[in-house]
């Protein structure tokens, strides 16, 4: 991959340490019935083992501190693990909704950390097997959710599979996680690509994970974003950085988001300023149907 200009490394800088925009205005109403306002913020990365979950999981806690509402969906369907990282047994999934056995309130577990979780399923691609009604009632059940929170996050998993790229597309914004490694940085251009060539483009944005400091996040940041540019007509944002930090691996083993164990390591500053940056955002959700509509779509 080459390096960008220099002035669009200039603007990637700024974007790396600028200020985002005003807050989410509140929430629409409409005959006097809250409609949707819940920003869905799908985090994917192109290949396993580069610390979405922990930047999911920490994202979730540090926006439910900053006062927001926030649900957590594990949406890995095939190795879903937030749970893992949060020491916590849910009893029940997504799947459970689907076959009408449990509503969406007895599925989520709320965390002593601020954020509801809800376990994502296989389960969830037999939508595609759902008739009208059952289908229908489904989307009511989970467009519940929007109504209730301000943050919806997706950990999804990693690639190129339908799951990832059904969430990427419903979602509102996409934030794509990758590491200096250079078969990370091009699984992650591979997963830009693909979502470049569906018929929904979601509102795309990097965050550099385990780099050494911020010179080596604007190396990175360059050599996607300006590959990104050149071949696909692309302009990535950077929504934030994590430093390469010991604590989180020792968080990991303890079984508690590094937020909890060590709240000023330099990695818990990075994922504090990340949520920062996203919660000051403003949401692009007004005029758009809601999140789970639109991802039964894409699965039908």
């Amino acid at each position: 991959m080459s390096a960008i200009p220099v002035d669009q490394a200039a603007r990637l800088r700024h974007l790396m340490g600028g200020q985002a925009a005003s807050a989410a205005s509140s929430c629409p109403q409409e005959g006097g019935l809250r409609l949707r306002c819940a920003r869905i913020i799908a985090i994917a990365s192109g290949k396993g083992g580069v610390g979405k979950t922990n930047i999911a999981v920490n994202l979730s806690i540090a926006l439910s501190r900053k006062g927001h509402r926030v649900v957590l969906v594990d949406a890995d369907l095939g190795t879903a693990n937030a749970d893992v990282v949060l020491n916590v047994q849910p009893r029940f999934d997504l799947s459970h909704v689907i076959r009408g056995e449990r509503t969406i309130d007895e599925i989520a577990v709320t965390l002593d950390s601020g954020p509801r979780l809800i376990r994502g399923a296989s389960g969830l691609s037999a939508v595609a097997d759902l008739g009208p009604n059952d289908r229908q009632r489904l989307v009511e059940q989970l467009a519940l959710l929007e109504r209730r929170c301000d943050f919806i996050i997706l950990d999804c998993g990693a690639g190129i599979s339908q799951n990832v790229l059904a969430f990427a597309q419903a979602a509102d914004e996409l934030l794509v996680v990758t590491t200096p490694e250079p078969t990370a940085m091009t699984d992650a251009y591979a997963l830009i690509k693909v979502l470049t060539r569906t018929p929904v483009r979601p509102s795309m944005s990097l965050v550099i994970n385990q780099v050494g400091g911020m010179r080596e996040a604007e190396m990175v940041a360059e050599r996607v974003a300006g590959v990104a540019a050149r071949f696909l007509g692309v302009c990535l944002d950077v929504a934030g950085h994590i430093l390469r930090d010991e604590h989180v691996c020792q968080s990991v083993r303890l079984r508690r988001p590094v937020l909890d164990s060590y709240p000023r390591c330099p990695a818990s500053t990075c994922l504090a300023a990340l949520a920062e940056r996203v919660g000051s955002q403003r949401g692009q959700t007004q005029g758009r149907p809601g999140f789970f509509r639109r991802l039964v779509g894409f699965f039908y």
